[in-house]
């Protein structure tokens, strides 16, 4: 074949590989002109709008500038949600604000629309979503899709009634709070505009609600606005009666992220246009924009329901007192027991105490004690350290039952949720993934906790025996043996989703889990708080102080001990937490903690960070960090898995703990972010980050 012949013969063969790259070409043209931005006219004014976009990458976790159209000028401002092009895709945004010019040489691309003229992200909203994602290592966009409810547009075109008009008594508030040392003060400042910040140590009994409502009254009368948060729906629902017995009703607002996407929209709205500046809520409330907010309240700081389960992992208390701290308020953080945290505050005097003054307390508090804790006691019953349920706690809920409605809190949920061998103790365990075995009723065979497959024909591996014993007993079963023992007393249970609210008030028993035990009426005669063992065995950071705020909240619904109201701890009686509860003392307990943590060089003496994911992952960003002075790198180890492995090919997960003096916290969150905007750009795997978590186990 000639030269000229193999030429011809070797273009022909390219011509299908051409003409495929001639389409592509023209295919990519045709793209950039469909999504370049056509001349458009820009708005008479301020034609430039700055907008976060909805895009949860860490290099791109920052306002982008787009020209504004003029035919959406009267619909685009700060606070409003907008469509804009996005790499190549319409994607949500706020606009943050609308500036005169932009630092881009080049054309902006125009917005593709507003979705709403109603200003929803307020600056001082929008100003904490940047602290809160800077303090958590994570983004704005993650932060305000906590912040900002999804838009109903039904909804949004209802106008929001304006509160009636109300004049607080003031004198009532002050009167409501003069049974704490400075309680009555605390009132007056918040009448009189300024923002006190305290911690408080509430006494026993029901009042609590009251006083909150009285201290937001307060405020309210100075012109100003209260959020207030509570860790549950029992607790909103206690909260919205007093404010309304207090101030009336339409002064407030319920804001919870169960009520429906209607229903809390509306209240959202109302507290947004100003119409309403009181509002009660569950974490889902913290980010709430209330006009002129004068006091941030919170009760119980220490339960886990604070601790946002999504990214960047927030905690409602740091979220409302940074508010309190940008925006000049009032705080009050309450509760029966005292965090580690608060009595931090305390201790830099960031904040006051309020204390019952010891007279209020003798008169609120129950009796309590201890069962085995006197000679004379284990003389009488010497399994009375050893036995479920004692014979002294036996004596005091038959006793209690001639009086009223007894409570017994026992940890765990469910009938029997583990089981063991009945001869040699060894753990039960599944046949088909070797999980550990429950029972879920009487009636029921054993089943796995993990497969959820029944074994009949169960035995033991280690010595062929086939009895089962369950050392660890829940809710239904503890109700189904005190009722053998009480056979004409009405048995309740409270726990998961069967959570009572409240209980009458006459003879009845009331099995309950921590955190659903219902409010009696006039208070329990008895209560009894059982396993205590069992909440002292978890291996966490904070697994005395969660045990003795857990039974400080069930303590505090027993009556006065003048009206016989009595407590029955079942455990060990040197235990310190428990100690703390025959003194009904948290202040001091909270400060011996907080000792121990300084010592420990442990939060809040200190900050943490975890790196959670794979080796491999895990090395490479912890290799990137630029670690502040004086920071420790603490493993890397193994992650606890709790379940079945899902993905048996999936990689081991492995956690790394960094720890910086608390100082140097606001250096780690930076570098944090850097860490995770570099792996963003270069689209390599997350890693979990969590800054300061609850929990450490």
């Amino acid at each position: 074949m000639s030269d000229e012949e193999q030429e011809e013969s070797g273009q022909l063969a390219l011509m299908p590989e051409l003409a495929r790259a001639r389409a592509r070409a023209a295919k990519q043209q045709a793209a950039r002109k469909a999504t370049a931005p056509l001349p458009v006219d820009p708005a008479p004014e301020l034609p430039v709008a700055r907008v976060l976009v909805d895009v949860p990458l860490a290099h791109l976790d920052r306002p982008f500038d787009y020209l504004v159209p003029a035919k959406l000028h009267a619909s685009v401002a700060a606070g409003t949600r907008v469509k804009v092009r996005f790499a190549g895709q319409d994607v949500d945004g706020f606009v943050v604000e609308r500036v005169a010019s932009s630092a881009h040489e080049g054309r902006l691309m125009p917005l593709r629309r507003a979705v709403s003229a109603e200003p929803v992200l307020s600056p001082a909203v929008a100003r904490l979503s940047e602290l809160v994602a800077a303090r958590y290592a994570g983004t704005r966009s993650d932060v305000l899709r906590l912040a900002v409810p999804s838009r109903h547009a039904t909804t949004e075109k209802q106008a929001s009634v304006p509160a009636p008009a109300a004049d607080p008594d003031t004198g009532a508030a002050e009167a409501a709070w003069s049974g704490y040392d400075g309680g009555a003060a605390f009132a007056r400042r918040l009448a009189d505009g300024g923002s006190p910040r305290a911690v408080w140590s509430a006494t026993p009994g029901h009042s609590w609600p009251a006083l909150i409502a009285h201290a937001a009254a307060a405020t309210y009368a100075s012109g100003r606005g209260s959020l207030i948060c509570v860790p549950d729906h029992k607790d909103v629902a206690r909260l919205d009666a007093a404010l309304t017995e207090v101030l009336g009703a339409g002064r407030h607002v319920v804001l919870t992220a169960d009520s429906g996407p209607a229903q809390r929209y509306r209240s959202f709205l109302a507290v947004s246009r100003g119409a309403v500046r009181i509002v009660v809520g569950t974490r889902a409330a913290a980010f709430a924009p209330v006009h002129d907010l004068g006091l941030v309240a919170l009760w119980d700081d220490g339960d886990d329901l604070y601790a946002e389960p999504r990214a960047p992992y927030p905690h409602t208390r740091e979220v409302l007192l940074t508010r309190a701290h940008e925006e000049s308020t009032g705080v009050l953080l309450g509760g029966f027991a005292r965090t580690v945290e608060a009595e931090y505050l305390v201790r830099t005097g960031w904040a006051e105490t309020l204390q019952p003054e010891r007279s209020a307390l003798r008169a609120a508090a129950p009796q309590v004690s201890i069962t085995g804790a006197t000679d004379k006691e284990l003389e009488r019953d010497p399994h009375a350290r050893t036995a479920r349920l004692p014979r002294t706690a036996y004596d005091a809920i038959r006793d209690g039952l001639t009086r009223g409605p007894v409570l017994l809190q026992t940890p765990r949920q469910g009938y029997a949720t583990s089981l063991a061998c009945d001869t040699c103790r060894t753990p039960a365990r599944c046949a088909v993934c070797t999980g550990p075995l429950r029972q879920t009723a009487a009636h029921q065979p054993p089943s796995c906790r993990w497969c959820g497959a029944e074994d009949h024909a169960w035995a033991c591996a280690v010595c062929g025996g086939r009895g089962l014993r369950a050392p660890v007993l829940g809710d239904q079963r503890t109700a189904e043996e005190i009722g053998r023992a009480f056979p004409s007393v009405p048995v309740r249970t409270s726990a998961g989703d069967r959570v009572l609210a409240t209980v009458e008030d006459r003879p009845s028993l009331v099995v309950a889990t921590p955190g659903a035990e219902p409010v009696a009426e006039a208070g329990y005669a008895c209560v009894v708080l059982l396993d205590t063992w069992l909440m002292l065995g978890r291996t966490d950071l904070r697994t005395v102080e969660e045990a003795l705020r857990r039974w400080f909240a069930a303590a505090a619904l027993a009556r006065p001990a003048g009206e016989g109201g009595r407590v029955v701890a079942v455990g060990e009686p040197s235990e310190p937490g428990l100690q703390a509860l025959v003194r009904w003392d948290p202040t001091g307990f909270a400060g011996r903690e907080l000792e121990d943590r300084q010592s420990a060089h442990l939060p809040p003496a200190s900050r943490l960070a975890t790196l959670t994911g794979p080796e491999a992952d895990l090395a490479s960003a912890v290799e990137v960090l630029a670690l502040p002075p004086g920071a420790e790198v603490l493993g890397p180890v193994p992650v606890v898995v709790t379940g079945p492995v899902a993905d048996a090919e999936a990689p081991a997960q492995l956690r790394v703990v960094i720890r910086v003096p608390r100082a140097a916290g606001a250096a780690l969150s930076r570098t944090l972010v850097e860490m995770q905007g570099v792996r963003s750009a270069r689209k390599l795997p997350p890693v979990r980050v969590q800054v300061d978590p609850v929990g450490l186990e």
